[in-house]
Parts: structure tokens; sequence; C-alpha cells
């Protein structure tokens, strides 16, 4: 009697049925970019609790499977904090997380997202695709930031909304001297590299500035247009060295997806050219002006796609959803800057008086000194808010799921927002934390994000905050709360974090 042939074995992704039908489209068109284009790697990628790209590299034959079967990962990278220093016990109960999974130092599974694949336009015929984090039994993994940030639009579409977010972001760009890679710089954390500066600064949006730098800008500007992204401007800010990027609004998942990209591309187009792009937020070279990464965000009607932060009331700026809205973002702001502002670093840009940075958790009109900007008008269907808190090296997806949490928290309280301060450094008002340390006691505090990104997430996301304010302060004597000066640590840990 003939033998039946038994059906091949179900991949990871179908046996516990992780992608949507439009995933499983998106798959097949990978496999025939893959074979058309003759790519011979693909990069798989996650983000990490620190906004960092981590990842295996698979040859092209091996890539199709790959996105089926997924890719194994040791969970001891979910561990670390930002010098890549495990915090957690791993080999203890649950991992020292409380979760069983965690245990042992075992493996999790990354899942390919097939809609996020690109191919890599400067990498020789190499493709690129984010993932999902799941343990090997299927459970999703809960301290996978694009997950917690799928939460959050989840959150919103059982209201009938959608987010929609553009990103406007200021980096440095400097020439390498001394990549510093000698034997005896390789401690851990190695010495930053020595820099030059590519423009003298202080000459805030001149063209011959701009003309200067041109050659390694048009790289980068086509590199990210090579990739889909919808660049909107390039600017020589005040700052030596000081660039911005700034992008058209995005929805949902794809607006963090393409900052993660972009701060990828940016940092690996640099090199190769012999250039560093450092996202620090004030990096720790003389007179250096300090980085933001301003969120500009509305809510949209999920079916008809209107913006519903738009006021049909000539008397107001913002609808009463968008009033409410602002307010929870002003409610939880000092929870929200540990997403918002995660490093030690970060939290010397809130101390300058008019250095349209913010300082207190305010609002106005389309004022710089402020916390959130609201932008537009009665009628003006552009009508949105900027959130001026953020540093570039926050975490896309839980920077942006705080800010849903927080405003849906205004919304459901139907808080409001208080006057616009329009004399934003004359006024008196809630403080923004002065450190990382504030910011971290202020989240372990916040019913809100407890709520919204779980007890399990926030205790774990404080505990590596924790351990990164606590080696600083082992270091430095203590400096991990200097307003002003910007230790070497800091350069360090912080200069050339990918």
């Amino acid at each position: 009697m003939a033998q039946r042939k038994s059906k091949p074995a179900l991949g990871f992704v179908d046996r516990h049925d992780l992608w949507t039908a439009e995933q499983r489209r998106a798959a097949a068109a990978v496999e025939r970019t893959i074979a058309r284009e003759k790519l011979e790697i693909v990069r798989f990628a996650f983000c990490d609790q620190h906004g960092v790209l981590r990842g295996k590299t698979l040859v092209a034959s091996e890539a199709a499977s790959a996105m089926r079967a997924g890719v194994a990962m040791t969970s001891t990278l979910l561990a670390k904090d930002t010098s890549h220093r495990t915090v957690f016990k791993v080999f203890t109960a649950g991992g020292g997380m409380g979760v069983d999974e965690m245990s042992g130092a075992g493996n999790f599974t990354m899942v390919a997202d097939p809609a996020t694949f690109r191919v890599l336009p400067w990498a020789n015929k190499t493709g690129w695709v984010l993932c999902d984090n799941y343990f090997t039994n299927g459970k999703p993994v809960p301290f996978c930031t694009r997950a917690r940030y799928r939460d959050a639009l989840g959150r919103l579409a059982k209201q009938g909304f959608g987010f929609f977010a553009g990103l406007e972001v200021e980096f440095q760009l400097v020439k390498i001297i001394d990549p510093k890679l000698s034997p005896d710089t390789l401690t851990w954390q190695p010495e930053a590299p020595v820099v030059e500066h590519t423009t003298h600064g202080f000459q805030y949006l001149t063209e011959n500035r701009f003309d200067q730098v041109d050659p390694i800008l048009e790289i980068l500007r086509k590199t990210m247009q090579a990739l889909g992204m919808p660049l909107r401007s390039l600017e020589v800010e005040l700052g030596p060295s000081q660039y911005e990027f700034t992008f058209a609004p995005l929805p949902g998942l794809e607006a963090a997806d393409t900052m993660v990209l972009f701060r990828s591309a940016l940092k690996q187009v640099a090199r190769r050219h012999g250039y560093l792009a450092s996202l620090m937020c004030r990096p720790g070279l003389p007179h250096s002006f300090a980085n933001g990464w301003h969120l500009h965000q509305s809510l949209l009607d999920a079916k008809s796609n209107k913006n519903l932060f738009v006021s049909h009331d000539k008397t107001e700026l913002l609808s009463p959803l968008g009033h409410h809205y602002l307010a929870g973002l002003i409610a939880h702001a000092r929870a929200a800057a540990a997403f918002a502002t995660p490093t030690i670093n970060g939290y010397k840009r809130y101390h300058g008086v008019n250095s349209m940075a913010p300082i207190q958790a305010i609002w106005a009109n389309d004022n710089r000194g402020v916390m959130v900007r609201v932008l537009g008008a009665p009628g003006d269907p552009s009508t949105h808010l900027e959130n001026r808190i953020g540093e570039p090296l926050a975490n896309p997806y839980l920077y942006m799921a705080s800010q849903i949490h927080a405003g849906l928290d205004g919304v459901a309280r139907k808080l409001t927002p208080g006057p616009s301060a329009d004399a934003p450094y004359e006024i008196k008002a809630e403080p923004l934390p002065k450190s990382l340390a504030e910011a971290v006691a202020a989240l372990k505090d916040s019913a809100c994000f407890r709520a919204g990104f779980g007890d399990a997430f926030v205790d774990y996301y404080a505990r590596l905050k924790e351990a990164e304010i606590a080696r600083c302060d082992a270091e430095t004597s203590g400096q991990s709360a200097n307003a002003s000066e910007v230790t070497g640590w800091e350069q360090k840990e912080y200069f050339d974090l990918a």
C-alpha cells in the first residue's frame, strides 16, 4: 500500500496564527522582491526597550522560510540597560521579571511584519524588516515595545479614533577624526569617538551654511526618499553641527516605524561616509545646543479620516475632544517624561529659560516656549498639537503610546488644560522633572500609565532606568541629576548610542 505523503509542518507564524491576511499578501510580495532584486541578505530587526535596533542577518535563501518560522533571539536582550549590561537576575524564577518564559535566559522568537520590508539603498543587495516578539509558546512578549504601542492604538480604535503623527527631529552631524578603536580605549563603555564640527553654528537657517554641508545632506536626503519616507525639510539649526529633518504626518504604526528606520538609516549612512550622526540630546561638546524631538499629533475619525481636533467654534482653537486630549498631556507630563526623555542627559534640556525648550507642563497657541504648542485655527483642517517634550533617543513606540494613554485619560475624565501660557517663562506652573530619577518616580506613581501599559511593564521599565541612574551615580559621584554639566559618563553612554 502506497504511503500517504505527510503535510509539511506548519511554521511558527501559521501555528500561532500571527499574521493578518494583509501581512500574508505582503509576505508573498517580499519573496518576489527578494528574487527580483537578487538580494543576498535580509536583516531581521526589533526595536528594544531603549529604541535600539537589534536582530540577526540571514542569507536571502533562508529569509522567506524565516519569516514564517521566526528568528530565535536570546531573551537577555530584553533585560539590558543602555550600556548593554544585564540588569535582571535572569537565572532566577521568572527571569527576575516575574515572567515564567523569561527564566534561564532562554529564547524568544522574532516574527517579521512583512509590511515593513525595505530594500536598503546604502547596503549592497540587502533587505530589512521589522519584527514583533513572541515567546516560543506563541504568547506575545510583554516587553515588546511595538506591541505596547499597538495596544494603545487598539484603545483608540475601540473609541473610533485613529492616531496621526508628524516627526520633527534634531541631531548633530559631525566628522569622525578618531573612532577610538585602539585596544586601550575599548573599556565598557568605550570612549566616545573624537570628532570635529561640520558647521560653525550660530547662523540659524542660513543658506550658505546649508550649502557647505549639502554634499552629505544630499546623500542622507536621497536615502530617506529612496526608503519612501515623507521627508519635508532639511534644516541647519542654531548650534554647531546641529540639523533638523521633518516629516509629513503618518498614521498609527507607520509613524513610529518611520522614526525607527530614519534613525537607523541616518546613523548607518553617515558612518559609511566618515560622519557620526548623534541623537544624544545634549552632546558633551563645547557650545553644543540641545536636540529635541517634537511630536506633532492629532486624532482622526476612524471611518472618515477627518481631523477630530478641528474646532467649529470661532472662539476656540481646538474641538472639545482636542481640549480634553491636550489636558491629558498636561496632566500626565511628569510621568510621560520617562518615555519622552528616557536618558539622564535629556533633562539638561529642560533648564534653559528662554531657550525655546519646555520647562513646565503648559500649553499655548504657536508659542515655542511651552511644552505643547497648538497649531491651527478654527476651521483649519490641519489643526494639531506639537508636544516639544521629547528627545531624539526616545523609543518611538513608548513615546507615542504614552501620548495616547495620557490624552485618552484627559478625554475620559473631561479634563481642561487651563489658560494659554502666552508668557511661558514668566508664569508659575507644574515644572517638568529636573532629572530622570524624578520622571521615573512620577511614572511609578502614575495610575494612568499603569492602566495603559500594565503594572508589569511599568515596573520593568522603571527598573531598567533605575539601573542606568545607579551606574551613572556610582561612576560620577552622584551626578545623574546635574542640571548643567554634561559628564564624561554621559558622553560615553549616549553620544553614539545606536
